[in-house]
């Protein structure tokens, strides 16, 4: 086993790949992302490669809607904290919604900021 598939984030991420349908792993591994569709609403959000400021609903023409910031309580991988931001929104939309701070999307908080701890073949 190579060295960052034993740290932390390396089995985080992991972990959330085990999570992710065959067609979400294969968004993040290519952009960076992963779709979920709220559990109450059915809205649509998309959740980047990153801790905090990540997700954002959508719109039917797949573009950001509106940001959202959500976390988990602790310090956590970011695998880690990605997974339970899909978790939420999957099965406790709206819980996760009457917490987030909203914010204006735009393209500087939706890019990819932060190298992955594994390669796109082990997301993939």
């Amino acid at each position: 086993m190579s060295r960052h598939k034993r740290t932390p984030e390396g089995r985080s991420l992991r972990l959330l790949r085990d999570w992710l349908s065959p067609a979400q792993r294969a968004q993040f591994a290519e952009n960076g992302y992963f779709e979920v569709v709220g559990g109450d609403t059915g809205k649509h959000y998309r959740i980047y490669a990153g801790g905090l400021t990540n997700v954002c609903e959508i719109d039917e023409r797949g573009r950001p809607k509106l940001g959202l910031c959500f976390v988990p309580v602790g310090e956590l991988p970011i695998g880690d904290v990605m997974l339970s931001q899909k978790i939420a929104l999957e099965s406790r939309e709206s819980r996760a919604l009457a917490v987030a701070r909203r914010f204006a999307p735009n393209g500087f908080w939706f890019r990819r900021s932060r190298p992955l701890s594994l390669s796109r073949t082990e997301l993939g």
